[in-house]
């Protein structure tokens, strides 16, 4: 099944996210805090976890930092107590965008995102305005190259949902969200190893932004993932470089 084309996109939002290590660490450690609180400190038991633990390791995290987070999340060690909460919102022409926080102040994190949305030309909506747009899933990213009829004879053999590929060769997969690990880990035994594996919000359309309107896009999107408390930015935006 062929798509839009993404790949460039994927590189740029990589290589963003490898520049911020430090607040990617950040990141993590919350969730694995909130993970272990939710669903227990047995990696194997919680999906959720698991998924935390292999970002970290992905992101070069030291052992020690992931275990501490698990055990504050598991209550045997004290810190700030976070909780989820999610914000929808619209950008330039009223592109879609969720913004996911994990906070331990919900008036301060409300307050700097919707001054992030005001300043950069967007808008708050209501609970549920633009989630509907969106599918959580699981996603893996390979790159132009890949073998695309034999990633997806062992993807599907392995219970991913679908394959997709992109009109610059890239392949993406797609999977329930806590299907990913087991999926991943089948997949690099295969020799398949993904650019990119993460639980997303995948929209089911897509706006494509070019010149000005990209530029004031993309500002918006950089000024939401750079607040403290925001975890993940999802959009349907295409932003072409």
């Amino acid at each position: 099944m062929a798509g839009h084309s993404k790949w460039a996109n994927i590189k740029h939002k990589k290589a963003a996210t490898d520049a911020k290590r430090g607040k990617i660490w950040t990141r993590l450690i919350k969730e694995i805090t909130v993970a272990a609180r939710m669903g227990g400190e047995d990696v194997d038991s919680n999906p959720r976890l698991r998924l935390a633990v292999e970002k970290a390791a992905d992101a070069n995290m030291p052992k020690e930092n992931v275990s501490r987070a698990i055990q504050r999340g598991a209550g045997t060690l004290e810190g700030a107590n976070y909780e989820e909460v999610r914000y929808e919102g619209y950008g330039i022409g009223g592109a879609a965008i969720i913004v996911d926080c994990m906070t331990d102040n919900r008036v301060r994190t409300v307050a700097e995102v919707r001054h992030a949305f005001n300043k950069f030309g967007g808008n708050m909506g209501t609970e549920g305005s633009v989630a509907f747009l969106f599918t959580h899933c699981g996603q893996m990213l390979f790159a132009p190259g890949t073998n695309e009829d034999a990633l997806m004879e062992a993807a599907l053999e392995a219970g991913a949902d679908d394959v997709i590929t992109d009109e610059e060769g890239g392949i993406e997969v797609i999977c329930a969200p806590f299907s990913l690990s087991d999926i991943r880990s089948t997949l690099e035994g295969a020799g398949f190893k993904p650019e990119v594996a993460e639980v997303t919000m995948k929209p089911s359309t897509e706006t494509v932004f070019a010149g000005d309107d990209a530029i004031k896009m993309q500002k918006l999107i950089d000024a939401l993932e750079n607040l403290d408390d925001v975890q993940e930015v999802y959009t349907n935006a295409i932003i072409e470089e």
